[in-house]
């Protein structure tokens, strides 16, 4: 079907950092909803809740990538994505990510009306870059060292912020070569896939490298493993931790947080905004 639909006049325009990303998962094995979200009514409800909370736009994945988890055909993908694809198509009150590794996926969520494929794997799949340019979509490219299923077996860099920094730019370049414009790209530098935790506050600290790259940073620490190494908490009282290590990334340079919690995220950086003189409105 490529080449067939009508170009995306503006992917990005949801886009006014800092904002929420807000996340739904249609996974049996995600590992902070649990796959509460799987069916139509779960999913089409969580897209409504995300939009009323003020998230910017919605991140639909139907793969876990929580560390150790295996890897899921993209066949198995869409079938999971079905009904939230159909209320997509039906159309909702708030722009969709995709979150997949899959171009045949990433294909099917811009035909029910996607504006940006949440790669975690930054273009492995040689059929997603010219996919996202045929259809002049954005793509945020993530680093990740490995695949989910072996990424925390014991990763080791030299230097991790000049390492994902270099990986970010080298494909963010390979994108562009690729017919995908430069103003369509963000990055994520993958807090927690393939880093300890030292790897990822130092991420954190560095922040500002990857954003003097010239594209919006995405950053994903909501309730994550780090917060809970960090304060002792369980995946659901991460929330503190996750806004204060969000804020910081924001204070560092970061445009989107990808978070569970929409509303107090939102909250959180709409004070964040007012106190450091934007604008709030």
């Amino acid at each position: 079907m490529t080449g067939t639909l009508s170009r995306i006049s503006d992917p990005l325009s949801w886009l006014r950092a800092p904002c929420a990303m807000g996340i739904l998962n249609v996974t049996p094995d995600s590992f902070a909803d649990v796959g509460r979200h799987a069916g139509a009514p779960g999913a089409a409800a969580r897209i409504l809740a995300v939009a009323a909370e003020g998230a910017a736009i919605c991140d639909v994945g139907a793969e876990s990538t929580r560390p150790g988890a295996q890897a899921v055909p993209a066949h198995e993908e869409l079938r999971r994505l079905e009904p939230t694809l159909a209320a997509i198509a039906a159309g909702v009150d708030v722009p969709i990510s995709i979150d997949t590794r899959h171009a045949s996926t990433a294909r099917a969520a811009l035909d029910a009306g996607a504006v940006l494929v949440n790669d975690v794997s930054a273009g492995a799949d040689p059929g997603m870059f010219p996919l996202v340019a045929d259809r002049g979509s954005a793509i945020c490219l993530m680093h990740m060292r490995g695949e989910p299923a072996t990424m925390q077996d014991d990763p080791r860099y030299n230097d991790v912020v000049d390492e994902v920094r270099a990986f970010l730019e080298a494909r963010l370049e390979a994108a562009v070569s690729a017919g995908i414009a430069e103003a369509h790209v963000l990055l994520d530098p993958g807090i927690g896939f393939g880093k300890t935790l030292e790897h990822n506050l130092a991420l954190l600290r560095g922040i500002p490298a990857i954003a003097a790259l010239g594209r919006p940073v995405v950053v994903g620490v909501s309730r994550k493993g780090m917060i809970g190494a960090i304060t002792g908490r369980e995946i659901e009282d991460r929330l503190a931790g996750s806004l204060s290590a969000g804020l910081c990334a924001v204070a560092g340079g970061a445009a989107v947080l990808r978070v569970h919690d929409v509303c107090e995220t939102v909250d959180a950086l709409t004070a964040w905004t007012a106190i450091n003189g934007g604008d709030t409105a």
